[in-house]
């Protein structure tokens, strides 16, 4: 009898073992894919995330905003409508996504020391470029073996955690180059000797992107290079600070640094994303910065919804020496599986012919 029960005892913890590994196993084999089950947005802050949306994803991410700025040495206010819009798609690859942003922005323009008000309409910008996950530390953490007999093992911190997921952004900017919200004027005062241009000029951005995964937290930088080969480039970084309380709640943090000769600024956001489902998400956010050439507040409410043609996960394979060594591993087990016969004896192959 005591036999029976050590024996039931021992059966039990086995089982219960095998469970918990099976939990393990499909819990890191849903990381190695890009595609989520839920939309992967990135709204309502400005940074782009190191991850794509998946393949055959066609994510829709737009919004308005309204605010107002005032310019303490121009004695300016300007009353400003925005819209923004990005178009995101994940193509041939997990890693890949393309993608169309752009804002549209209109001003009413009003002088604070005189009656004179006038209104400009235009593009902060258009771009359209790719992005790529070329480093993906996540993946290669799934691999190891968990600890089975211990909870604090497996979720305690480490310093692995600090190495980031990485990403590279190039997009070319397509812009009017007497446009006034992005191209230096006749009226601005340290250039008001430039000759007024027409046309489209196209100008490269380059970015990298990288994100931490903690738990329920999410932490992303974003370092930029903006219309680098024209008079107006510009420099800058974002970092996007996110925590989610539950499966529908979200809220983000970011500060933004702009260096540039036709803008500078240090700019702080923050807000709330909701999750409607699993494909449509309602964003809202607000906007300040740290000067008063000018000074800037905005409100910002946006949407994000995706056509979710995915159907199989394209596992991303480990990369480098590991990654060859498994292919070529994985192509001599194939070979062997041929050459086998049915009766299990594997004669092996003389003179090209399977005996």
């Amino acid at each position: 009898m005591i036999n029976y029960i050590f024996g039931f005892n021992q059966c039990y913890m086995i089982n219960k073992r095998i469970k918990i590994l099976f939990l393990f196993l499909f819990a890191s084999i849903s990381v190695f894919a890009q595609y989520t089950e839920t939309i992967n947005s990135n709204r309502p802050g400005f940074s782009q995330g190191a991850f794509s949306v998946g393949t055959n994803v066609l994510q829709f991410e737009t919004g308005f905003g309204i605010g107002n700025e005032e310019h303490s040495i121009l004695n300016k206010k300007t009353d400003a409508f925005i819209i923004d819009y990005n178009f995101r798609y994940g193509i041939w690859k997990e890693e890949l996504e393309i993608s169309f942003i752009g804002a549209y922005q209109s001003n009413s323009i009003s002088f604070i020391d005189s009656d004179a008000s006038s209104k400009e309409r235009n593009f902060n910008t258009n771009t359209i470029g790719a992005k790529y996950l070329f480093f993906d530390p996540y993946r290669k953490r799934q691999i190891e073996k968990p600890n089975l007999y211990s909870w604090k093992a497996n979720n305690s911190f480490k310093w692995k955690d600090l190495i980031p997921a990485i990403s590279i952004y190039a997009g070319a900017n397509f812009d009017q180059a007497d446009n006034p919200l992005t191209h230096f004027s006749d009226n601005d005062l340290t250039f008001f000797n430039s000759k007024s241009k027409k046309g489209i000029e196209i100008s490269p951005t380059i970015a990298i992107a990288t994100q931490n995964n903690w738990g329920s937290w999410v932490f992303v930088i974003n370092l930029i290079g903006e219309r680098i080969t024209l008079d107006e480039k510009s420099y800058s970084y974002i970092l996007t600070l996110t925590h989610t309380f539950n499966a529908k709640l979200s809220a983000f943090i970011e500060n933004q640094g702009i260096k540039s000769d036709f803008y500078a600024d240090q700019i702080f956001r923050g807000g709330a994303a909701y999750l409607v489902s699993k494909d449509f998400q309602v964003d809202a956010a607000f906007l300040i910065n740290y000067k008063d050439t000018p000074s800037r507040q905005f409100g910002r409410l946006g949407i994000s919804y995706r056509f979710d043609m995915h159907t199989n996960d394209q596992y991303i394979e480990e990369k480098g020496k590991a990654g060859r060594t498994k292919k070529r591993n994985k192509k001599n087990y194939t070979k062997k599986k041929k050459n086998k016969r049915l009766d299990g004896i594997n004669l092996g192959n003389k003179d090209g012919v399977n005996l």
